[in-house]
């Protein structure tokens, strides 16, 4: 069995959405005072690979704690859209080549090669995000959610959050900074695993990949 690790590393110098504050650790105990050592760890809900539940835009909507655990794994596809312009769009066209796989996919993950962008500025503006037509079709098939390797399914500055409301309001969940996708071809059995908190409106994830002809 092979696995391949679409998590990026949880660090203070690492990009956050704007506004958001980076996460900051402190020693809480250590071997040299306490005989053990535990770190603090502060940082917010969507920080770093993360998974925006529901609850995120919704008024009593589900948070992450009360989804059962399978509804965070299961078969992915990975659908290839590197090549757009800067500020492209996923379209309906991206999705076509997938047309097959997609009948037994619980997870559509967006690959566009943005995650190359991770500590560089450049992150947070015209990354490729998919137009309001794709997510719908993503919808009416009802998978479990939706994973893309930039910072957020809609374009940051964005005031109404479409594309979020048409999957959270579905019940889908939404996995954002996911890295390596290059990695893993076009499907893989996927696994994204939230911290578990109380009324979770999003949580960081370690997301994994397992592929086939490995196990």
């Amino acid at each position: 069995m092979k696995a391949i690790d679409l998590t990026h590393l949880i660090t203070p110098q690492m990009p956050v959405y704007p506004g958001c504050k980076a996460p900051a650790f402190s020693p809480a105990t250590t071997l040299e005072d306490d005989g053990f050592r535990e770190t603090r760890l502060q940082f917010d809900s969507h920080t770093g690979t993360h998974m925006d539940a529901p609850a995120h835009l919704l008024p009593n909507a589900p948070t992450l704690d009360t989804l059962p655990a399978e509804h965070f794994m299961g078969r992915a596809v990975v659908v290839n859209c590197k090549n757009l312009p800067l500020g492209g769009r996923i379209s309906l066209a991206h999705l076509a080549p997938y047309e097959r796989a997609m009948e037994q996919a619980d997870f559509i993950l967006f690959h566009t090669g943005w995650d190359r962008q991770f500590h560089n500025p450049s992150y947070f503006h015209n990354f490729p995000t998919p137009e309001e037509a794709v997510v719908k079709q993503l919808v009416q098939r009802g998978m479990k959610g939706v994973g893309i390797d930039a910072i957020s399914i809609d374009p940051v500055g964005a005031k109404t959050y479409p594309n979020h409301h048409i999957l959270l309001e579905a019940g889908l969940v939404i996995i954002e900074n996911l890295t390596h996708l290059d990695q893993i071809g076009s499907d893989c059995f996927f696994f994204a695993l939230p911290l578990l908190y109380q009324n979770s409106d999003g949580a960081p994830v370690r997301a994994v990949a397992l592929l086939e002809d490995e196990i």
